[in-house]
């Protein structure tokens, strides 16, 4: 692992608080991991226990609970949860959910929610995704018809992360299907609507801890105050708030990727093989020399990302380069870790198998890299 403290994004008090960050990872998430991902799904008490350490929504106002910090602190518990092999769902919680009600919620909903959010009581998702549509989110199906004083919401989603726990979804709808992009609206949805259900918890090649799922809406009957912001103005907000979730998963993707290089490294310094260790092999050494200089520059660009993010200059395709450049990272170094791990990479017992499996959908969600490329070609 690098030498975090010298990372000039950062300062003392973030020093410290990423030490306190690493320590309950090793007290609270690191003994339950296998359990976890033999279950399908992390336990609640996990939620809890992060909401006591303060580690859930850190950017939320104090007058709604939060501590009110800055995104360097989302950026740290995001790090370290990653570094440590997990792909929990409380990053969703804290740098893309509570974002949205804050920015957009209305004062009662900010009461009702936020201050759950932050304890752990409240778990949440985002509702993109449906079986038709993926990035292309002007698309979507799922219908929210205004009925009166309620909307009437209707339709299906697919791959939602914390799909099996979720108390509060908001979901993307069309609440005028005549006006395309224009028509949608973000609807805040409560698990215990009637006509809402649950599907099965989906069983992926991967991040098999961390529960995603398939959400089904017939004829859910939600209050016109649930609407999130101004009817309408969804498709707006949604690309407002995808700089942040994609610098959010570029910060997860790097520190997954310091990981795999870490077990690469520790791993051929231990095996030996024709009488010396597998490290002593120049094309050992030679694959993480090159590993680490890309590394060094991944933790100096994700840097300069975080920094133009907090001075609130970073583009949507600056963001969407960082999660492409990362992510492929993640995958390149996961890859070529396992690759020197010979046929123990391929072992369960073993992190590495764990972080390569985890890493193939990095390059998937929050938008596809050729969608990356794509948003980032429209700016040459």
């Amino acid at each position: 692992m690098i030498d975090m403290s010298a990372r000039p994004v950062f300062d003392e008090d973030l020093n410290l608080f990423r030490d306190q960050v690493r320590k309950f990872y090793e007290r609270e998430l690191t003994p339950n991991l296998d359990r976890w991902e033999s279950e399908g799904i992390i336990g609640r008490e996990f939620w809890l226990a992060c909401g006591e350490a303060g580690l859930l929504c850190p950017g939320v106002p104090a007058e709604y609970g939060g501590l009110g910090l800055d995104f360097r602190y989302n950026a740290v518990i995001s790090e370290e949860l990653f570094y440590a092999g997990s792909t929990a769902g409380i990053t969703l919680q804290s740098d893309i959910v509570a974002d949205y009600i804050v920015n957009y919620g209305s004062e009662e909903q900010k009461r009702e929610w936020l201050p759950k959010m932050v304890s752990g009581e409240a778990i949440t998702a985002i509702a993109m995704t449906e079986p038709g549509t993926g990035s292309d989110l002007q698309a979507v199906r799922t219908t929210a018809i205004r009925d009166g004083n309620h909307y009437v919401v209707n339709g299906s989603k697919i791959y939602i992360t914390n799909g099996q726990h979720a108390d509060l979804i908001i979901v993307v709808a069309k609440t005028d299907p005549t006006q395309g992009g224009k028509g949608i609206s973000l609807i805040l949805v409560e698990a215990s609507r009637e006509g809402f259900k649950r599907g099965r918890n989906l069983d992926k090649i991967g991040q098999h801890a961390a529960d995603t799922s398939e959400l089904f809406f017939e004829d859910v009957r939600v209050p016109v105050t649930n609407c999130l912001g101004q009817e309408g103005k969804g498709f707006a907000q949604l690309m407002t708030q995808l700089p942040q979730e994609r610098l959010g998963i570029a910060a997860q993707a790097q520190a997954a990727a310091q990981r795999a290089f870490d077990e690469g490294v520790k791993f051929t310094k231990e095996r030996k093989a024709f009488g010396q260790t597998v490290f002593d092999f120049q094309n050992t050494r030679f694959t993480l020399a090159g590993l680490k200089a890309r590394l060094q520059a991944g933790w100096a660009h994700l840097d300069w990302a975080i920094a133009r993010h907090l001075e609130g200059k970073l583009t949507a395709a600056e963001a969407s380069a960082a999660k492409l450049f990362h992510t492929e990272l993640q995958w390149e170094v996961c890859d070529a870790a396992l690759q020197l791990h010979g046929g123990a990479g391929y072992m369960n017992e073993y992190p590495i198998a764990r972080l390569w499996r985890d890493a193939r959908v990095q390059r998937i969600y929050g938008g596809t890299s050729e969608i990356m490329k794509e948003v980032v070609a429209r700016t040459i």
